[in-house]
């Protein structure tokens, strides 16, 4: 299931965001997450689009977060949203609407109380200007 790499590629990203990692813990992550060769490949492509466009998307959540400066926002709310974005952005043929849905489950389940509806508000604002 696509879900658990989204997963996955939020834990890479997450551990990104304090620490450069290498590509031997990536792969750690991917394996433990028991997932297909495709699911591994989606993933990774997460992964790899994300880095690949960290500032701009860093630069979106910033824009669109108008109640929050870019310091207060969770370090996991900003991995999630950051995966989103990429995959809203980059990947064709994923409605953007399942893009919003994963990521506020992602939230749900790693985050706070009320991150699933922060994500949910700061993602619905992008796919819908």
């Amino acid at each position: 299931m696509r879900s658990d790499a989204r997963e996955a590629a939020f834990k890479i990203i997450f551990a990104e965001l304090f620490c450069e990692n290498d590509g031997k813990f990536r792969e750690t992550i991917i394996k433990q997450a028991k997932l297909t060769e495709e699911e591994s490949e989606f993933a990774r492509s997460l992964v790899s689009l994300t880095l690949e466009h960290r500032e701009e998307l860093t630069a979106e959540i910033d824009s669109r977060s108008t109640r929050y400066a870019g310091y207060r926002i969770y370090m996991a709310d900003r991995a999630i949203m950051m995966i989103a974005i990429a995959e809203i952005r980059y990947i064709d043929g994923i409605p953007p609407v399942v893009s919003v849905s994963e990521a506020a489950n992602l939230a749900r389940k790693y985050s706070t109380e009320r991150s699933a509806d922060f994500v949910n508000g700061v993602l619905g604002g992008i796919i819908n200007q």
